[in-house]
């Protein structure tokens, strides 16, 4: 390998991209504003040492002696608390009007980008009319029609403390957007935009004097309610909304006037409420009540959504007469309440769709309130009559009236019905275990423990919600660790315990969720088991079949390095396949995925495209955690981008050029693999494994106070002390490294193993031919670039252990020089204009930052500061919100 292959002095900062002009200006009006709050609110000294620590890490960038950096280091310390605070504020302030800017100019992009260019047009993986457009080239039109019939989408929301801004903050910034936004509509000069400045200026006043750090820890229905306001904020016209621009795509100029040839393809899920691994907070009670909150949401949107659909169906009879079904329908509304139907008569005397729609919505309504005379059973029953009244549209050929907005009503009922997401629950295996133990020992009435009792009690809020909301409401069961077919066995066992026999106990399906390198080598002995025990066999005789297997990025990343993790992964999901098409089995795979880089996070319509042949088949299910929520979710527009792309890239996924690709390189690349397998594994461990390293670990990165953030319901571990990695949870070992600007957990080992593999020509073309390896190396290149080695080496000069720090900093710049090497780069980033420009734009404030935190951590680590502990560990966790907002992901 020549010296010029493989440089010596790669770049360590981003390469340097154009920040387009529109962006520019409401980068530089917001900070400008905020400039002007700061002076209002602190006098002209703040504002002053915030602009001299912002011109000194913007300086140190570009000064290789490190002169500058020093400087800022010593006006940080040179700051009283208050002002450390006031600063920490400042620059977190900044990231969050940054980061809007820069979304609300990805929308402004996303708009100009459809009005030049027709959906088709698009890149495959980008656009659901591309992706269908090659599969009808590839497979012909009758094939694709089926796929998209299949296709499935299965977002399951989760409430890993990954999103460190409080509600009020996300309230505030979502405000700010809508002020930015407005300034393109509005005329230069005109007294509207100075009314617009006002009011910016006023909420990010607001922004300013609003408490970053929650007063306390949320609740777990603080966090189901954080996510049921995404759901009312977008997702509840997102999806219709997605499957209309595809129906019209396809339909062409019959679109609106026929029955719609898109049939729902995305389900809800969520884990908050229903994940009590680990976390204590969540009962059988706490199930009931996140069950009951997410129906309320759900059926408050069917009666917004019904209304507006009433309202557009003052048709009268006359020229649009009543079918007999629909005259049938207004019976039985008669019989249910003859009060209502003379009300909403007299409201519409001579409109029968609009007459039996009101009466529609009246009865949405009492399933709402619970009032059993009218309430709905069950959304099937909300549908059939929907059914009725656009079949009566149709036939008196009102087709607009039919499948305009009662079509997208019928959608979102199809969709979410009364339950919104299916509510799952996940519990570890040896609390099962345990549980069992205890029931043998004492009998089920006996004096059982308190966890037996809380996990009999969890079954029979299943059945609870069962009952209430229907079989989809909840049904899924997910075995954390698991690693035998009994472990999947004792969940079945609890619920006829918990219901005195199998006949009364709710359906379940037992989901195994493979997490550590061993459960992954073992999957299919695990699984082959589990086909034989007689309740799987009678959930697949009554469900076509189909079987559902979890597997956990965050767990086998720690386990043993990012890179093996990701293999083994691959692997797994390869044996997994075949083991479902040996048995007959239709295979969901649920991806365990964190928003972090660490824990399977990136672009997800590349990852789905990377996935062993036949692991996808037209189902992708996959985790969305923390920030990531409402990063993908929480802007319509960019909602609907997110829900286009990961679904093109599922139907995408068995396209034979697709799978021809995958199943070639990885039978080319096998032995690539397994070279960069060992490697990067022993070389993670003799990290990881080496004596000391947990205290180390914990000293030299902002862990132990993490756990006092309040921003999770959950604890940061299942128990054990720092002095094992064991049993800490893979968010807080992924935002730990994030916090110190090292990233370890996304990148560590790699470099090693690529300088052990050496041949250049062999790793561009595994590059540029295998996708699996692309994802990897473009993965790690977005974790390294929000690396710092001079930021990283203060936090790693805590822990007086200089032979860890060098293997920390070592591999770091080899992994950097690899990568870059391999992609044929000049620096960080250089061939991804749009991430390289966010990361270019935040790096120098990052850094400001860290250094607060820094003066923070070194105080509590040495006692050497005059400021109390309270005081310092404020500092702290005020730090940690900017620096996950300047990198926008922490665990």
């Amino acid at each position: 390998m020549s010296e010029a292959q493989i440089r010596s002095d790669v770049p360590r900062g981003v390469v340097s991209h154009e920040v387009p002009e529109l962006l520019r200006n409401d980068v530089r009006l917001l900070g400008e504003l905020l400039g002007r709050v700061l002076r209002e609110a602190g006098g002209e000294d703040l504002l002053a040492d915030v602009e001299r620590l912002r011109e000194l890490t913007i300086a140190s960038h570009g000064d290789p002696d490190g002169h500058a950096l020093a400087e800022a280091e010593a006006l940080v310390a040179g700051f009283s608390h208050g002002r450390a605070e006031q600063v920490a504020r400042a620059f977190t302030c900044y990231f969050h009007l940054a980061n809007l800017a820069e979304e609300y100019h990805r929308v402004r992009v996303l708009h100009d980008r459809e009005s030049r260019l027709a959906p088709h047009e698009l890149a495959p993986d980008d656009s659901l009319p591309a992706a269908y457009q090659q599969l009808v080239d590839e497979m012909g039109e009758d094939t694709a029609r089926a796929r998209l019939r299949d296709l499935e989408f299965r977002p399951v929301f989760t409430a890993h403390p990954t999103e460190a801004r409080r509600r009020a903050v996300a309230r505030s910034i979502r405000r700010v957007a809508e002020l930015v936004a407005e300034r393109d509509t509005l005329h230069i000069g005109g007294t509207t935009l100075a009314e617009n400045e006002r009011r910016l200026l006023s909420e990010i006043d607001t922004l300013w004097r609003t408490s970053p750090l929650r007063a306390e820890k949320p609740t777990v229905l603080d966090e189901v309610v954080t996510v049921l306001s995404i759901f009312d904020a977008t997702l509840a016209d997102i999806l219709p909304t997605v499957y209309r621009r595809l129906d019209d795509w396809l339909l062409e100029d019959a679109a609106g006037t026929t029955a719609p040839v898109v049939a729902p393809f995305a389900r809800l899920g969520t884990w908050i409420g229903g994940d009590r691994d680990g976390n204590p907070n969540v009962t059988a009670e706490v199930t009931r009540a996140a069950a009951m909150l997410a129906s309320e949401h759900a059926l408050d949107a069917l009666l917004a959504s019904a209304r507006r659909t009433a309202d557009g169906l003052t048709l009268d009879g006359v020229g649009t007469p009543a079918s007999p079904g629909l005259s049938a329908l207004w019976q039985r509304l008669r019989s249910l309440s003859e009060a209502m139907t003379s009300r909403i008569a007299n409201d519409a005397p001579n409109e029968p769709h609009r007459r039996a729609m009101l009466g529609v919505i009246e009865r949405i309504a009492a399933t709402r309130r619970r009032d059993a005379d009218l309430a709905y059973p069950s959304a099937d029953a909300l549908e059939a009559d929907l059914r009725t009244v656009q079949d009566s549209l149709h036939a008196a050929g009102a087709r607009r009236a039919a499948y305009g907005d009662l079509q997208r009503l019928l959608w979102q009922v199809q969709t979410f019905g009364f339950h919104l997401a299916e509510l799952e629950v996940r519990q570890h295996s040896q609390v099962h275990a345990a549980a069992l133990a205890d029931i043998e020992e004492h009998g089920v009435d006996g004096d059982l423990q308190p966890m037996t009792v809380e996990v009999l009690d969890t079954f029979r809020a299943l059945g609870t919600v069962q009952r209430r909301f229907g079989i989809k409401a909840a049904r899924r069961y997910i075995v954390s660790f698991t690693q035998s077919a009994e472990h999947l066995a004792a969940v079945y066992r609890l619920a006829e315990l918990a219901f005195g026999g199998a006949d009364d106990a709710p359906v379940i399906d037992a989901i195994p969720l493979f997490e550590t390198f061993a459960d992954l080598q073992n999957s299919i002995d695990i699984l082959d088991g589990a086909l034989a025990h007689p309740r799987v066999q009678e959930r697949l005789a009554a469900n076509g079949r189909r079987v559902e297997v979890m597997l956990g990025y965050s767990d086998s990343s720690k386990d043993v390095g990012p890179l093996s993790a990701t293999l083994a992964l691959d692997d797994a999901q390869r044996r997994i396949a075949e083991w479902a098409d040996r048995n007959d089995i239709v295979l969901t795979l649920f991806h365990g995925r964190g928003g972090a880089l660490g824990r399977g996070g990136g672009p997800a319509n590349r990852a789905v495209l990377a996935q062993p042949p036949g692991s996808v088949d037209g189902r992708f299910k996959l985790t969305e955690q923390g920030e990531v929520i409402f990063a993908r979710y929480g802007d319509p527009d960019i909602a609907t981008r997110h829900i286009e792309q990961v679904t093109a890239a599922t139907l995408l996924a068995d396209a034979p050029s697709v799978v021809r690709r995958n199943d070639e390189a990885a039978a080319r690349f096998a032995d690539l693999a397994a070279r960069l397998d060992v490697t990067s594994r022993e070389r993670f461990h003799a990290l990881v494994r080496a004596d000391g390293f947990p205290a180390w670990f914990a000293q030299v990165t902002p862990l132990e106070e993490l756990g006092l953030l309040p921003i999770g319901s959950r604890p940061a571990r299942r128990g054990l002390s720092v002095s094992s990695l064991d049993d800490l949870r893979a968010i807080p070992w992924v935002f730990s490294w994030s916090q110190a600007r090292i990233n370890l957990a996304g990148w560590y080992g790699l470099g090693t193993a690529l300088e052990a593999v050496g041949d250049l020509d062999e790793l561009r073309t595994a590059y540029a031919e295998w996708p699996l390896f692309a994802t990897i190396i473009d993965n790690v290149e977005m974790s390294l670039a929000k690396t710092d080695e001079r930021i990283a080496a203060h936090y790693l000069a805590l822990g007086d252990r200089d032979d860890l720090a060098g293997l920390v900093l070592g591999e770091m710049a080899l992994t950097r020089r690899w990568v870059l090497a391999t992609t044929g780069s000049t620096g960080v980033l250089s061939r991804r204009r749009i991430l390289g420009r966010a990361v270019q734009l935040r790096s120098p404030y990052v850094d400001a930052l860290s250094l607060l935190q820094l003066r923070a951590l070194r105080g509590l680590r040495t006692g050497q500061d005059d400021q109390s502990t309270d005081d310092l560990r404020r500092l702290l966790l005020l730090t940690v919100n900017g620096v996950a907002a300047g990198l926008q992901n922490t665990g």
